[in-house]
This record gives C-alpha cells, structure tokens and sequence, in this order.
C-alpha cells in the first residue's frame, strides 16, 4: 500500500469499516505530519516501536519502513482486515488485538531483542494519560515516545512552572521524561473531525533526581495541588509545616506559595525531608 488519505479512506469504505466512538478513533489523514513524527522519533537500528490504537495503519505503514520491529496494540477487532491488507507487504510487525491498558507489557517485550525502545502513536484521547501513566508505572525502559493527544492534555504534560497549564501531572511526567511539544496539529487532518485540536508532543527519558520514597513524591504533589487557588499551607495541613517551610525558604518561598510556583527539585526536596 502506499499510504495516501484518498487511499486510506478507499480502504475504509471497502471494508464498511465503522468509527466507534467509544474508542476514540479518528485517523489521521494528513501524510506530511506522519512523515514529521517518524523524522522526529528518529529511529534508531536494532529498534523495536510499540503503537498503541494503529487504526487502519497509515502511522503503522512508516514506522514499519523505518524500524526493525513494531508491536502494535489495538483493541477493535473489526480492524483486523484492515490492517493486514495495508501492512501486507511488511513482515516485521505484530499486532496484538488486546486493551493495551490490560495487558502484561513487560511480559510481551521479553519476546523481543532490540536496542532502543519506543513509543509511537495517534493516541485515543479518551484513555491518553493512562497508557502513559501504564509506561511509568510497569517501570518500562523506554528510550522515547512520540504521541499525539489533545491540545489541551498536551500543554499540561509539557507546562512549566509559574504556567496556567502546570499542575501535578506535568510534576509527575516531567519527573520521568524530559516533555516538549513539537507542533500542532488541526483537527481538520483527522476522519472523523474531532471537537478539538491536537499537538504532538515528544518524551525522552531523564535522569532523575532520586527521591527516597516515590509514593510520597507522588503524594505530595498530588495533594499540593488538590486545591490549586489554595496556598500550600491550606493544602498541606496532614503534613509537618515547619519543617516544609525551613525547606521552602531555601528557595525563597514559604507557605503562602502555590504549588505551580515550585518546581519538581523543590518538590523533591520537600519529599526527601518530610
């Protein structure tokens, strides 16, 4: 097959293939954004790439041509045909029809050899964070993801600090994944049309500044944050306040800060004394 929107609409209608909407499926239909996401993953030899929600393969067809091995997750197996009609031609892909957020990831990559590991795709706006937030939690040793999502998740997942968007997922994330977005997206590349726009946004894996105990690095952002127009006084009531604000005026702050005004170092320094 050689990927074209008229193409990939062809194939769709041949198939009586229908959109659900309960999987958040909009394909993407604009081939020079697929070519900027496969020139921005910079895909390495020896690579395997996991695609969560590959559709009809019109993202799936490149990255086939580029890595050494892709593994793909969808979970609509209406699309079965589909795919093994417009990825015929490749050897070098599997495709899982399974929920990615059930299934046991670390269990599958052991099947493969590979040297750099990446995620790629056009992800169900409906389940976004999750399957990102599924990466960190199963401790996957991934080199890069590369993903499309909605505007607005987009610009919490890559905010900084002192920023509208910054809140305890961008801590979160950006404590794991340097975070930048690479551009924007209109919903109008898209079958069907969604109500919003997107952005794709690129993850590469950080060195991290080590907390003593994860779980309450999580846990302190996450009620920091609870209420956001609150002071960090108001939010942080169960905790010990003084030894927090001896911290906090290392960095010249005290209580009455808010939490979008800290940064992930200051957080963990909070953490690692409490």
């Amino acid at each position: 097959m050689k990927y074209s929107p008229v193409e990939a609409n062809k194939i769709l209608k041949e198939h009586e293939f229908n959109f659900k909407k309960k999987f958040g499926q909009n394909f993407i239909v604009d081939e020079n954004i697929i070519d900027n996401i496969i020139k921005k993953t910079d895909i390495k030899e020896d690579s395997l790439v996991i695609e969560v929600g590959p559709g009809s393969g019109a993202l799936t067809y490149k990255l086939c041509a580029k890595a050494n091995r892709v593994l793909c997750f969808e979970i609509d197996k209406t699309l079965e045909k589909i795919l093994k009609n417009n990825l015929r031609e490749f050897n070098n892909v599997d495709i899982v029809f399974e929920d990615f957020l059930q299934v046991d990831l670390k269990k599958e990559l052991k099947k493969y050899n590979y040297k750099h590991l990446y995620l790629v795709a056009n992800l169900p706006y409906y389940i976004t964070t999750p399957i990102i937030t599924k990466v960190i939690e199963q401790d996957i040793d991934i080199d890069k993801m590369v993903v499309m999502v909605q505007k607005e998740v987009g610009e919490r997942f890559s905010a900084k600090v002192n920023t509208k968007h910054y809140n305890s997922l961008s801590v979160f994330l950006q404590y794991h994944f340097d975070i930048h977005k690479i551009m924007d997206v209109s919903r109008n590349v898209f079958v069907p049309k969604p109500n919003v726009d997107s952005e794709v946004v690129e993850f590469v894996k950080k060195e991290k500044i080590k907390t003593n105990n994860l779980d309450k690095f999580y846990s302190l952002v996450k009620d920091s944050f609870n209420q956001k127009r609150k002071n960090l006084r108001n939010n942080l009531k169960s905790y010990d306040l003084e030894k927090i604000e001896l911290i906090l005026k290392k960095y010249g702050y005290d209580l009455t800060a808010r939490a979008e005004q800290l940064s992930i170092d200051i957080f963990i320094d909070i953490s690692n004394n409490l």
